[in-house]
């Protein structure tokens, strides 16, 4: 849903940005000058408590002096941007969701773009692995709140959900016109997170996109093409900015094609065995800063 009230296409797939090697391995250093920092929140930017600390706060707002956009990439719906929405500035934009919601944190929360999965889409899903990985339990993340099955494990910050099994949940009269479904989200007690995530993909991958950032066994599913990357990618072409002007940062496989993407991409020292084999630079954990780390060195290489 563009500003104009359109749905836009969620097929487009961004190519991942091959970065140019040093003989040691490293990224080469940036030819010109970064305009956009995309970070993940939870793992990332966020220490454990999820506090953002004066450290980074400062750094955004260096950033924003110095006319860097920032953006905050996450798997958090909208509503759960309170966390950050204090230290935005200037910029006020978070791509939500992994990737199904941009939303204007200064103008309210207001979602400016949506790349939904469709309804149909999501119940082929739920028949598929109810077959291949019976006790799963799923969850529908929609504009207006989170409503999940009974055996789903609860999520207290979310008290208004409707409990019901996700068939009446995904029903075509199940919600209002206005509202749209973001994502859904699928658990399994048993299955091992990153098994899991492999079998939904071989399952269900011809009906939407699978990705995961919880520790346990828990799948967020978006509309065929919807990433973090796709959506980062489409905001960055309609600011006139390339792959090779962003530094993205993050944690978990949700970030790896947000990562591949971008020309210059930083592993959280406490990141996943994945995202580390996949990405050459590193920087220090969540809770010692690493991304505010960067991004005092970017502004003293740029000023």
């Amino acid at each position: 849903m563009r500003e104009d009230g359109g749905v836009t296409s969620a097929t487009e797939r961004p190519e991942p940005h091959q970065r140019p090697r040093t003989a040691a391995g490293e990224p080469a250093p940036v030819a010109g000058p970064v305009r956009l920092i995309a970070t993940d929140l939870d793992g990332t930017l966020l220490r454990d408590d999820k506090s953002v600390s004066d450290r980074t706060v400062a750094a955004l707002a260096a950033a924003e002096r110095a006319g860097i956009d920032v953006f905050f990439v996450t798997g958090r719906p909208a509503r759960w941007m309170d966390v950050v929405s204090a230290h935005v500035h200037g910029h006020g934009l978070a791509i939500c969701a992994n990737g199904a919601a941009v939303v204007d944190l200064h103008r309210g929360g207001r979602v400016v773009d949506l790349r939904p999965l469709h309804r149909l889409s999501a119940m082929d899903v739920v028949g598929a692995l109810r077959v291949a990985a019976p006790g799963t339990s799923f969850a529908v993340e929609l504009t207006s709140g989170l409503h999940h099955e009974p055996e789903y494990p609860p999520f207290p910050l979310d008290t208004g959900a409707r409990v019901k099994a996700a068939e009446l949940l995904l029903a075509e009269d199940a919600w209002d016109a206005e509202h749209h479904l973001l994502k859904l989200l699928a658990h399994h007690p048993v299955i091992s997170p990153d098994e899991y995530l492999a079998l939904a993909r071989e399952t269900a991958g011809a009906h939407a996109s699978f990705t995961r950032s919880s520790p346990t066994a828990l799948l967020e599913i978006s509309g065929l093409g919807v990433s973090k990357a796709s959506t980062l990618a489409r905001c960055c072409a309609e600011r006139g900015i390339s792959p090779e002007e962003v530094v993205a940062f993050g944690d978990m496989p949700n970030d790896l094609e947000m990562l591949s993407w971008a020309g210059n991409s930083y592993a959280m020292a406490n990141a996943h065995p994945e995202v580390l084999a996949a990405t050459s630079a590193r920087t220090t954990g969540n809770n010692e800063d690493g991304v505010a780390a960067v991004i005092e060195a970017i502004l003293e290489r740029q000023t």
